[in-house]
């Protein structure tokens, strides 16, 4: 009896010890995938106060100004940063509209006056740097559409509803307010051999595959990639690039990123 009973005081004693232990202790590298995969439902204030870069740590998100919790989105409170962030769950503020529109000189597929032609300042001595290296190389670039207001927005997206549905439109069209366009920060580009269309065709051309590989030179991304629609919420669109300083548009280029992978910012 007396060898049982210090038995069991040897196993109370051990059980008294776990007990004290951090329960952080429980997460060894042995238990890293357990760890990994608890997954803990998040309200949207959660989801989108925070930003997980690549890891398990988690940075409190500054740039949000409001939460809209009816439409499922967030207002930036960063609308005239060149890295702002602009996506289906990230709206521009109600009535914004950037103050330093400039016209940049360069070829472009619609007349003078017409408000596509404009970029923010920075942006459009950004794009004149890229359609002189192109011209330099004998390719000539067109852009054809720049800044939209929250109203051409709007248009934009009621007539692809009417015309092709929901569904399609919101792989192709930003609902207003949502449009990297309204930044000023954004230009579809395309070339005389495929007729100034944006279409997928583009890829193809020499004018679209030269573009690819060297705008994030001049702080250009390629905004919408093939293969990544689950991460941007749009289909792949081989025209639009987004202005985001040569910094950050060459490490996303050389990572193959997206901007919401960037900055861990979901759709």
């Amino acid at each position: 009896m007396r060898i049982h009973g210090f038995i069991l005081v040897l196993f109370l004693s051990s059980l008294l010890l776990m007990g004290c232990q951090p329960f952080d202790s429980f997460f060894t590298t042995e238990n890293a995938v357990q760890r990994e995969a608890i997954d803990v439902p998040k309200s949207i204030e959660e989801r989108t106060s925070e930003k997980v870069l690549f890891s398990l740590e988690v940075e409190i998100d500054e740039h949000i100004a409001e939460i809209d919790e009816e439409t499922d989105t967030v207002v930036v409170s960063n609308p005239d940063s060149i890295e702002v962030m602009v996506n289906k769950q990230r709206r521009l503020p109600e009535g914004y509209e950037p103050t330093d529109l400039v016209d940049p000189n360069v070829s472009h597929a619609v007349g003078q006056g017409d408000p596509r032609r404009l970029m923010r300042a920075e942006a459009a001595e950004a794009l004149e740097s890229l359609f002189a290296h192109a011209e330099s190389e004998g390719l000539e670039l067109v852009a054809v559409s720049g800044y939209r207001s929250y109203d051409r927005q709007k248009v934009i997206y009621e007539n692809n509803v009417a015309a092709r549905g929901q569904e399609h439109a919101d792989q192709f069209s930003a609902r207003p307010g949502t449009s990297e366009h309204q930044t000023g920060l954004a230009m579809d580009i395309s070339a005389a051999s495929v007729a100034l269309a944006l279409d997928q065709a583009f890829e193809q051309t020499s004018e679209g595959s030269w573009v690819a590989e060297h705008a994030h030179l001049h702080g250009f991304i390629l905004r919408y990639p093939d293969g990544k629609t689950d991460i941007t919420g749009y289909a792949y669109e081989p025209w639009h690039f987004r202005y985001v300083g040569e910094e950050l548009a060459t490490e996303i280029y050389e990572k193959d990123l997206t901007l919401e992978e960037y900055f861990g910012y979901g759709y």
